[in-house]
C-alpha cells in the first residue's frame, strides 16, 4: 500500500489528486487530507437542490462535485478525509464496511464510542461523525469518508439549508442527520494529531509493506490541470445538475414578484413571472429572452438588461439574484 501524504487544503485540487490517483495508481492506496470551507456534492446532486448559494458566496465557501454518490458534506479545517483506492479485483463490490472499520477501530482504541451505523455512516452515541461514499472509475474502487473533528456546524447548516417546498428537483438529496465533532471525545488533541494516529493505526494495520509517498511533481501538474478544466468549472459542478423546477417569491418596494422557473444542467428551459408589479411591455417578452440562458448571475443579468420595462422598478441585479435563492 502507498500512504499519500497530502498537505493541500484546496477542495479543488484534492478532488482532482484522487481522480489522478485513480489514472496513475495500480496498488492500493491511503490518504488523509482536509479542506478549506467547501461543500462537496455528490456526484448525482442537484447543486441549486443541496446548497443555499447566497449563504456560500457571503461565506466564500467553494462548491465542489466529487466523483461518488450519495449527499452533499460540508468540509472546513476542522474536518479531516480519508481516501481507499483498491484494485477491483480486491473488492469486486461495494463494501463500506471494509473500509471503514478501521477507522471505526482507530477512534475506539482512542476512547470514541464510533460504530458503524447504517448504509455508510459512522456514529458516536447517535451522533454522525462520518459520512462515507463509493465509486468504481478506471478499475478500481475509490472509498472516501469524512471525519468531523472540530467543524463549524453553524456554518454547515447554514449552507445546507434547504426549503424543500421551494425545490422540486430530480437529484438526490441529501439526508440530514444530528452530527456531531469528535474533539468533544478527544480532549487536548488537535486534528492534525489525529491525522498522524490515524496514518500510522492504517499503516500498522497493513499485512505488506507501506510506503509513505507524497505526489510526483507530474500528478501534481495533472491535478492542477483537472482541477482547471473539470473539478473548478462551472459546468461540472453547476451544469451537471439534473432537471429541477423552483419558485421563488420577494416583496420589493415597486411590488411582489413571483418567479417561477425549469432548469436542466443548469440552464432555464421555462421562466414564469407573476405579482402585483407594473410594467410597460408583457413580461412574455422577458421570459422568452432568458430561455437557455446558464443560471450565472452575470449572465443572468446581461439577459435582464431591460428588465424595468418589463417589470417597473426592477433593476437586472434584483431579478437575477432571485435566481440564487
Amino acid at each position: 500500500m502507498k500512504l499519500y501524504l497530502n498537505e493541500s487544503t484546496d477542495p479543488y485540487f484534492n478532488l482532482a489528486a484522487e481522480q489522478v490517483l485513480l489514472d496513475t495508481e495500480d496498488e492500493p492506496v491511503f490518504m488523509l487530507w482536509r479542506n478549506d470551507r467547501a461543500v462537496i456534492l455528490g456526484r448525482n446532486q442537484n447543486a441549486y437542490a443541496e446548497i443555499n448559494r447566497p449563504f456560500a458566496e457571503e461565506h466564500g465557501i467553494a462548491v465542489v462535485r466529487r466523483l461518488t454518490g450519495g449527499g452533499a458534506v460540508f468540509h472546513d479545517l476542522g474536518n479531516l478525509n480519508f481516501t481507499f483506492i483498491v484494485p477491483r479485483e480486491d473488492c469486486p463490490e461495494l463494501d463500506f464496511n471494509r473500509f471503514t472499520r478501521p477507522v471505526a477501530d482507530a477512534l475506539r482504541r482512542l476512547g470514541v464510542p464510533a460504530e458503524i451505523s447504517g448504509r455508510n455512516d459512522l456514529t458516536a452515541e447517535g451522533r454522525k461523525i462520518s459520512g462515507n461514499a463509493q465509486c468504481v472509475y478506471n478499475g478500481k474502487v475509490m472509498h472516501h469518508g469524512t471525519l468531523l473533528f472540530s467543524a463549524d456546524l453553524s456554518e454547515m447548516a447554514g449552507v445546507l439549508r434547504v426549503d424543500p417546498e421551494k425545490m422540486r428537483s430530480k437529484g438526490i438529496g441529501s439526508v440530514r442527520s444530528r452530527v456531531g465533532n469528535l474533539s468533544d471525545y478527544l480532549p487536548g488533541m488537535d486534528v492534525l494529531d489525529l491525522k498522524r494516529i490515524l496514518e500510522d493505526s492504517v499503516a500498522e494495520g497493513q499485512e505488506e509493506q507501506v510506503e509513505r509517498t507524497a505526489f510526483s511533481p507530474e500528478q501534481t501538474a495533472a491535478a492542477e490541470r483537472l482541477k482547471r478544466d473539470k473539478y473548478a468549472s462551472w459546468d461540472w459542478t453547476w451544469g451537471a445538475s439534473p432537471a429541477f423546477g423552483k419558485t421563488v417569491k420577494k416583496r420589493f418596494p415597486f411590488g411582489g414578484v413571483e418567479l417561477s422557473y425549469e432548469s436542466e444542467h443548469g440552464i432555464l428551459t421555462e421562466a414564469r413571472f407573476r405579482g402585483d408589479y407594473f410594467g410597460i411591455l408583457p413580461t412574455e417578452q422577458l421570459e422568452e429572452a432568458l430561455r437557455g440562458c446558464r443560471l450565472v448571475r452575470e449572465e443572468l443579468a446581461a439577459r435582464l438588461r431591460d428588465v424595468g420595462q418589463y417589470i417597473h422598478g426592477a433593476s437586472p441585479e434584483d431579478i437575477a439574484e432571485m435566481f440564487e435563492q
